[in-house]
């Protein structure tokens, strides 16, 4: 109720800056605690133990300022990044569109953050507490080595997050989505993984929804072959869908939101039969409802994320999900959400 009536007032204001008011106002909330335990939404996934399948995709808190207080809206995971070695200001604004007819966003930020250094000191001071925490790792857009920052990266957030992700997916950095080559994509897990020791932080791998089959295929292949921990699939899309009405559908950038739904769960039925079970997926992209979330859960992912959703559908997203999720877990005779995992 409340953010319907605040939401006219926030949509007056460019995308941008009504996100920050929003990343200000949780910075003044109490922290939370750990998600309340589901047993029925309980999942393992790289040996990490879920208490719900639900969580805040990076790009909301890139620089985990306010990672406590949005374990308090529920979510069973925050990821905060992208993180790069060096700060920076990302690309020039605007940056960040509202496609409202579409319930759609379109960003260009460019992996604008505080820098490993910032981030990692605010990590540190948060050890202990409560909440599973991922720290989603890139690359400096000037870098003239890319390999050698991840595994920069690596080496300062394994010890300070439950888990990382390899973000190599994003359209907004030059250059950056060619790591998903084959040629490529092996030499930079080896870096990432000789960096992790001697920790033994899962490693997560998120991809673009933009491959080919083939593309999918071999980088599954090297997934398994490295032992990686789980796939998310996927980050934005550089594709128009030809149903888009909002003026700002022209705009240069990913797109999320709901118009990236029906690609994002192609691309994770596609992953699912690639690995045929083998390694756990995340479904990302155009979830905003229960309905949603069970439908990629029932095509192979064991975890979900949203934050596009938000933006339309309020706070508590989260929480509908998660009511939505019990209910239907419930309905179908089921003990536990995992028993649904792929049985599409």
């Amino acid at each position: 109720m409340l953010y319907r009536l605040a939401r006219p007032l926030l949509f007056r204001l460019p995308a941008e800056t009504a996100h920050t008011l929003t990343l200000r106002a949780l910075a003044m909330a109490p922290a939370g605690g750990r998600a309340a335990p589901e047993p029925a939404l309980a999942q393992r996934v790289a040996g990490i133990v879920f208490p719900n399948p639900v969580g805040l995709a990076p790009g909301f808190d890139k620089n985990a300022e306010v990672a406590d207080a949005l374990f308090g809206l529920d979510f069973g995971f925050v990821e905060i990044g992208t993180v790069t070695p060096r700060p920076q200001a990302g690309n020039p604004r605007p940056r960040l569109f509202r496609l409202v007819e579409d319930e759609a966003v379109i960003n260009r930020m460019g992996f604008n953050n505080h820098g490993a250094e910032v981030v990692s000191r605010r990590l540190t001071q948060r050890l202990g507490k409560p909440g599973i925490l991922g720290a989603n790792i890139g690359a400096n857009k000037d870098s003239v080595d890319r390999v050698a920052d991840y595994a920069e990266m690596t080496r300062i957030m394994a010890p300070l997050a439950t888990y990382l992700t390899v973000n190599i997916s994003s359209p907004n950095t030059p250059g950056l989505r060619a790591l998903q080559d084959e040629s490529a994509l092996g030499d930079l897990l080896d870096a990432v993984i000789a960096a992790r020791a001697p920790h033994k932080t899962p490693i997560f791998l998120k991809l673009a929804p933009d491959l080919q089959r083939s593309d999918i295929d071999a980088i599954c292949r090297i997934a398994m072959d490295k032992r990686l921990d789980a796939l998310i699939v996927n980050n934005t899309t550089i594709t128009r869908p030809a149903s888009l009405r909002s003026a700002h559908a022209g705009e240069t950038g990913g797109l999320s939101g709901k118009p990236l739904a029906p690609l994002a769960l192609e691309m994770l039925r596609a992953f699912r039969s690639a690995t045929g079970g083998a390694i756990p997926l995340i479904g990302v992209g155009g979830i905003a409802s229960a309905e949603d979330a069970w439908q990629r859960i029932r095509a192979g992912a064991s975890l979900i994320q949203i934050y596009s959703g938000m933006v339309y559908h309020g706070p508590r997203l989260a929480q509908h999900i998660i009511t939505g999720l019990a209910r239907r877990v419930r309905a179908e005779g089921m003990t536990s959400i995992a028993e649904a995992v792929g049985t599409q």
